[in-house]
């Protein structure tokens, strides 16, 4: 699919988005195709800026998941427990630079990251053996890391997902919201050694400075793309381990994707 339009849209540095404080940030979360994007950002172009990072307008990203042996991130979620929490490396493959991440949804729904940089870390030839052992002296920051955020162990988690994507990134001309528009996800379960590709879909996460106006929100009812939670990791893990861990909750959102991409065929 040609995303070329985006060549059409005003830039915004790294520095300039620095400056953009959402001080009651909001997130939304958006499930499409790339057919219907291609028409959002012709309406978008003039009203929104993108980001651009030394020419380059759509950047990849790659992420590695942590869990237990007994799937509890994954399972919190499943069974719609507030207060959960996901592990990451998340890396920024272009810059690259590379994050341990904790995320927290606390009770309120709201969600706290915490991160650290993993300097050694290679996402073009990562290490899928990675563990945070108190006898690891490379990792041991690591861990200490993760004793103060997360509610795990850390001893007990391993890699179990791994997902690559490629990420757009629009502004406001009011500086007012940030929009991710995730496209070409596909994702490798380490423990089943599947691989599954979301590739004709796009996730979109409005990330907007509480109640403020918001011009892509007319814009994406004006082509009936509805609000829809996607969780990378839940969804990715559901798709490659259908047949050892329960799905009850994700089972909508599995047909409305499977919905979305049969429409594109």
């Amino acid at each position: 699919m040609d995303l070329d339009v985006i060549k059409s849209f005003r830039p915004i540095t790294l520095d300039e988005m620095s400056g953009i404080r959402l001080m009651n940030r909001t997130d939304t979360k958006f499930v499409t195709t790339k057919e219907q994007l291609v028409r959002l950002l012709q309406l978008a172009q003039e009203q929104y800026r993108v980001q651009d990072m030394s020419g380059k307008r759509i950047i990849p990203y790659y992420t590695v998941y942590f869990d237990t042996p007994e799937y509890m991130m994954y399972m919190m979620h499943q069974h719609g427990h507030t207060g959960r929490q996901k592990v990451r490396i998340r890396s920024y493959v272009d810059s690259q630079l590379n994050f341990l991440e904790v995320k927290t949804k606390d009770n309120h729904g709201r969600t706290k990251k915490k991160r650290m940089e993993m300097k050694e870390f290679d996402p073009l030839h990562p290490d899928t053996g990675i563990t945070f052992r108190n006898q690891d002296e490379q990792r041991v920051e690591y861990g200490h890391f993760l004793n103060k955020h997360l509610f795990f162990d850390p001893e007990t988690l391993s890699e179990t997902l791994e997902n690559n994507f490629n990420r757009i990134t629009l502004v406001n001309n009011a500086k007012t919201e940030r929009l991710t528009i995730d496209t070409d996800l596909r994702f490798h379960n380490l423990a089943t050694d599947s691989r599954f590709s979301l590739e004709k879909l796009v996730i979109i996460e409005l990330k907007r400075d509480g109640l403020q106006f918001s011009p892509i929100l007319g814009m994406l009812n004006e082509l009936r793309i509805k609000p829809m939670g996607f969780s990378k990791y839940c969804m990715g893990t559901a798709f490659t381990c259908k047949q050892t861990l329960p799905v009850n909750r994700f089972k909508l959102r599995l047909h409305k994707v499977n919905k979305l991409l049969n429409f594109t065929k």
